[in-house]
């Protein structure tokens, strides 16, 4: 039942330009057929079961789409219930069928999303394309492959699951069948494989067809803007970290530098400058000769005093690993920008690790929209409608729960100290244990979580911590948290996949945990985003349990002293002492500094996803010429160097000489594109400084991009044309080694995480108002001309 606020509030979303459906009134016939169809296919025996299926497949391109959907619905809820003993709930049915439909299906934590999925994986599989479901992680990916596994094969339908570590063959097998279950990370990874390949033969991805996402707003929003990259062997040139390490520890705070509004950047001041003449034997700092000094000063600087150990990374087995600030795992395969990377290993005195050269790149984002269909499911998308809408075309339908949630959520209780606060949530904590109630606590840092877990167990309380330093016992810890007695402290909950389940298997402990009251979540910090904040209520309350949610704030956490909390306050509750403050305006206040904050992040990522979006379009096209290439190479050089390529084919043959023509294009193309990403990484770095001459960043940027990039289209064919030209035969053959033609030796594969300076040039650019008519015009004449180059 929806109450007249919310009501209201939808109401006022719909005026707005919202899109979300809450009441699915598309889907409720159908619902009704599907339901009413069930009947019939209960009686029918397995093997008619299986016949309706391969008839399905058969007739699909010409039946209508509301049979399709009744029939392939009844018979996905049928064979459910005889593989798995799992009766679909009408709600996963409409959840399944809004994903069909292309949207992004809102469904409560507990209700089901595995199982809701199979039905759009079904009728997307009916073609023989191919389904990706992207997961999570790779435990979720090998787990529900072999859970709906059952349902899949009994419609007749292969399904796989890829892993970190399989070999090109069990990729192939993998990804060849009907449904594949895969992580968005390693789906993109095998895409930059793919575009590396020498050989068709190594080909593992098929035509991309359609992705249903888990999790999505993890996926398509925390994770989309950050660059998986595929890099190869080279030979590292280590500038001085350690010396830049050592210049920034010397360095003191609000004397030798300051830090700007949101400690988003680092500023030198006048002493802090000659400080670091002086240590690094430089007459002007700010040189044009110095300005790798000066960008490697600054990355040591922000390692030393803006990235925090057990907070931001961890380090484990002598290397760096990122902690990822919405799920407070350690982030798989994920790495800094190269300088500032450097600088972290160098601030903790551990080996710089090479990053190699960048052969290749793709933001996940881009990757999401190269296949024609995407849907997804999430327990949190309304948060997050306008990311949704702006970067995928995603529209939201809330799936309702298939029982009312009726979970509290208490007021925050919110504090003027950390002190003041880390003692009331110890004593709420125990205060709830001594009565047996499982207890959650969702803190913001692997930090914070070990401090609380110390002072639980120095009062004699037992507790499970679950944060980036223990994330291979992650499930069996998520899945005891629901026990009588049982305390977890938990980084975050976004995106772990596993249900709590009250009283754990046991049905008699699970009646005495819903006679407490079910799980109590205990949050010790808001987050910039609600959705996060809703993320960890969600772990309490599924499928009609009882439970609730508060948390704990204090004036002094991170959040509120970024943005000033303490200055929108009257004075005369600043004034209150270290006690508990109770009054409507800080709760306003706290709720409009995540408005704020979500605002301005939004802001952020359109502005540098633009950057992203001109590289994507210019890599589409050179790959595009590169895949023609792996098919046939050998035209190119029959149609400009013709003599020449007579000559070699009487000499090698057809097949060697199409294979060297192959070698050659293919080699120069990634050599090329590789220079390419290097010379713009330099160029970006340092772009928003264009700004102190009145210019716009990103127009000077596309300026830039678009002039070199012609650059390396112009002089490509020149290149490959006097490389052919230059080969010679020795012994019959012709030895592409002697001319630096090889095929990358080994090739790794990572994430770059944001990097922080980033951001500061995402909010100079949004603040940017007067130039956006030229940035308006620029744009679609850019457009024309990759346009002009494509068609070339």
């Amino acid at each position: 039942m929806v109450s007249f606020k919310q009501h209201i509030r939808r109401t006022f979303r719909r005026w707005n330009g919202s899109t979300i459906d809450y009441t699915l009134s598309l889907y409720q016939p159908i619902l009704k057929d599907i339901v009413e169809r069930g009947p019939s296919y209960a009686s029918k025996s397995d093997s008619q079961l299986k016949e309706t299926a391969r008839r399905l497949r058969a007739e699909q391109p010409t039946m209508s789409r509301d049979e399709l959907l009744v029939e392939a619905g009844a018979l996905y809820r049928q064979v459910a219930h005889r593989t798995l003993n799992m009766w679909p709930f009408d709600v996963q049915i409409l959840g399944g069928l809004a994903m069909i439909d292309g949207k992004l299906a809102e469904m409560p934590t507990g209700e089901g999303k595995t199982l809701a999925a199979v039905l759009p994986a079904f009728l997307h599989a009916l073609p023989g394309d191919g389904v990706h479901i992207l997961t999570f992680n790779d435990y979720l990916a090998r787990r529900d492959a072999r859970w709906m596994g059952p349902i899949y094969e009994f419609l007749g339908l292969t399904v796989g699951f890829v892993q970190e570590g399989m070999t090109i063959v069990e990729r192939q097998r993998a990804y060849g069948a009907d449904v594949t279950y895969v992580t968005a990370k390693e789906a993109g990874f095998d895409y930059l494989r793919d575009s590396l390949c020498y050989d068709v033969r190594d080909l593992v991805h098929r035509q991309l067809h359609c992705a249903i996402i888990d999790e999505a707003d993890s996926i398509l929003i925390d994770e989309a803007r950050i660059p998986l990259v595929i890099a190869g062997s080279a030979d590292d040139i280590v500038a001085d970290s350690f010396v830049m390490a050592d210049v920034a520890r010397r360095m003191e705070p609000d004397i030798d530098f300051q830090l700007d509004d949101y400690a988003r950047n680092i500023h030198l001041t006048e002493r802090g400058q000659k400080l670091a003449e002086k240590l690094l034997q430089c007459k002007n700092l700010y040189a044009s000769a110095n300005l790798a000094i000066i960008t490697s000063l600054h990355n040591a600087l922000h390692a030393e005093y803006l990235l925090h150990c057990d907070v931001d990374y961890i380090v484990r087995d002598g290397k760096i690993e990122l902690v990822d600030e919405f799920t407070g795992r350690v982030a798989d395969r994920r790495r800094w920008p190269d300088g500032l990377q450097a600088a972290l290993e160098a601030k903790e005195n551990i080996d710089i690790q090479s990053r190699g050269n960048i052969l290749n790149q793709i933001t996940l984002q881009h990757f999401i929209r190269l296949y024609p269909i995407v849907c997804g499911m999430t327990a949190t998308a309304q948060a997050s409608e306008i990311e949704f809408k702006s970067f995928y075309n995603l529209d939201i339908a809330v799936i309702p729960p298939n029982v009312p949630c009726i979970r509290q959520d208490h007021d925050d209780v919110i504090f003027i100290s950390k002190e003041a606060k880390q003692s009331a949530l110890l004593e709420e904590i125990m205060r709830v244990h001594n009565a047996h109630r499982p207890v959650l606590v969702g803190t913001s840092s692997v930090e914070e979580s070990a401090r609380v877990a110390t002072a639980l167990k120095e009062r004699g309380i037992p507790c499970q911590v679950l944060n980036a330093k223990h994330d291979a016992s992650e499930a069996e810890i998520v899945s005891q948290a629901g026990v009588l007695d049982a305390v977890t402290i938990s980084t975050n909950m976004a995106g772990r996949g596993t249900d709590i389940r009250l009283g754990g298997a046991d049905e008699a402990q699970k009646r005495r945990v819903v006679e407490l009251g079910g799980l109590y979540v205990l949050g010790t910090n808001r987050y910039e985003t609600v959705r996060i904040d809703q993320q960890l209520r969600g772990r309490a309350g599924r499928q009609g349990d009882p439970g609730a949610s508060r948390f704990f704030i204090s004036l002094q956490d991170d959040l509120m002293i970024k943005y000033r909390l303490r200055e929108l306050l009257p004075q005369q509750l600043v004034d209150a002492g270290d006690g508990e403050i109770d009054h409507p305006v800080v709760r306003q206040e706290v709720a409009r500094i995540q408005r704020i904050c979500a605002g301005q992040n939004l802001e952020i990522k359109k502005t540098l996803c633009k950057y992203s979006d001109l590289l994507e379009k210019q890599r589409v096209i050179l790959f595009e010429r590169r895949q023609d290439a792996l098919d046939d190479a050998a035209d190119f050089f029959r149609h400009y160097s013709h003599n020449r390529y007579i000559t070699l084919l009487s000499a090698l043959g057809e097949d060697k000489l199409q294979s060297i023509c192959r070698m050659i294009v293919l080699h120069k193309i990634d050599e090329s594109w590789a220079s390419y990403l290097a010379e713009i990484a330099d160029i970006r770095e340092g772009i928003h400084l264009k700004r102190l001459g009145g210019r716009d960043p990103y127009i000077e940027f596309q300026k830039l991009a678009v002039q070199i990039f012609d650059a390396l289209l112009d002089g490509l064919d020149d290149e490959l044309l006097i490389l052919f030209n230059s080969l010679a035969m020795t012994d019959g053959d012709i030895d592409l080694q002697k001319y630096g033609i090889k095929a990358p030796t080994a090739t790794w594969t990572y994430l770059i995480n944001d990097n922080p300076f980033e951001n500061q040039l995402g909010l100079q650019l949004i603040g940017n108002i007067g130039m956006q008519v030229s940035a308006g015009i620029l744009g679609p004449l850019v457009a024309l001309q990759l346009l002009f180059r494509k068609k070339k």
